[in-house]
């Protein structure tokens, strides 16, 4: 298998950060800079027993390391009780560079609503929507006034930010904002559950939004994910002519990585587009939940690890 660019780095700070939140902030270990990254991108962290793990980078632009926020998750498989309970300030960690299929969408306005700690890419770019003098409003969705993580850095953004408190009874099922109503010349990016999410887009959909107008980045894949199963179907890699039968019940991950052909992998469920792979014919049969609708229709790209094909063959630019 092939791995994304290693880094380094050491923990050099460890801080609460909002009820059941805590804010890493990561140096590099060797003294060369960190990669740079833009609003929206995310790292892997390795987890001893855990494998990789997925984080939102919320920096503030500038700064010469990295922060990520985890909010500890009692269904977690040991990654965010890992972070939370056993790392401490000087421990070191692996992480991979940055990657970004969440990037800003340019537009005349931009809506963000976050829930929780889906906060954390939406804050980076809402600060550089207020760095740019941009059009924008971001709405955070909590429980309680106890949970609000980055108090400073959202109190710079001022009147920009609208807090909602569902145990005021200000929560999105109870109240809908004003500018939700308001779809022209617009985006809205979201970052969240997945219930708030789709209770979001049915919203906007119902209030005139169009599909093409929604950005959003989920936590983990959800359990209406489509199976990896379906029918036979072959992918033929470009730069030797080879084919490779991919079975029913078996990913073209698997068989790619079997054959010993170098494939990237990181979450293996459709989230977090390190495999994602250029498709030269054939139409995939898109099943992951990180390529836009508008990468889904050009039909030249498809996520190894979950997706297939419609057609009798792929060529994979490989």
């Amino acid at each position: 298998m092939k791995q994304a660019e290693n880094l380094a780095v050491t923990v050099i700070a460890k801080q609460f950060n909002g009820a059941g939140n805590v804010l890493l902030t990561l140096a590099s270990a060797s003294g060369h800079p960190l990669p740079a990254f833009t609003p929206g991108a995310h790292i892997d962290v390795t987890i001893p027993d855990c494998g990789k793990r997925q984080y939102s980078l919320c920096s503030a632009a500038g700064e010469d390391h990295y922060q990520i926020c985890v909010r500890l998750d009692q269904a977690s498989g040991g990654g965010s009780r890992w972070l939370h309970h056993y790392v401490q300030s000087g421990a070191n960690l692996t992480i991979s560079a940055p990657r970004n299929h969440f990037p800003l969408p340019d537009a005349p306005r931009t809506l963000l609503f976050a829930a929780g700690i889906g906060l954390t890419p939406l804050l980076v770019m809402a600060e550089e929507l207020a760095a740019r003098g941009a059009d924008f409003t971001l709405h955070l969705y909590l429980k309680r006034h106890d949970e609000l993580p980055f108090s400073a850095r959202l109190e710079r953004l001022g009147e920009r930010v609208q807090l909602h408190y569902s145990s005021e009874g200000d929560s999105l099922r109870q109240r809908i904002p004003a500018d939700l109503q308001q779809p022209l010349n617009s985006v809205l990016v979201s970052c969240g559950p997945a219930g708030f999410m789709e209770h979001l887009h049915q919203l906007a959909l119902q209030h005139g939004w169009q599909a093409t107008q929604l950005h959003s980045e989920k936590f983990k894949a959800v359990a209406t994910t489509q199976s990896v199963a379906g029918d036979t179907f072959e992918v033929e890699i470009a730069s030797s002519g080879a084919r490779y039968t991919i079975d029913a019940d078996e990913t073209i991950a698997e068989v790619l990585e079997r054959a010993g052909i170098e494939i990237e992998l990181s979450c293996e469920q459709g989230m977090c587009g390190a495999c994602i792979t250029s498709v030269l014919s054939g139409e995939p049969d898109h099943r992951d939940e990180v390529l836009s609708q508008k990468e889904r229709a050009a039909n030249d790209c498809i996520v190894l690890c979950c997706s297939r094909s419609h057609s009798p063959l792929l060529v994979l630019d490989l």
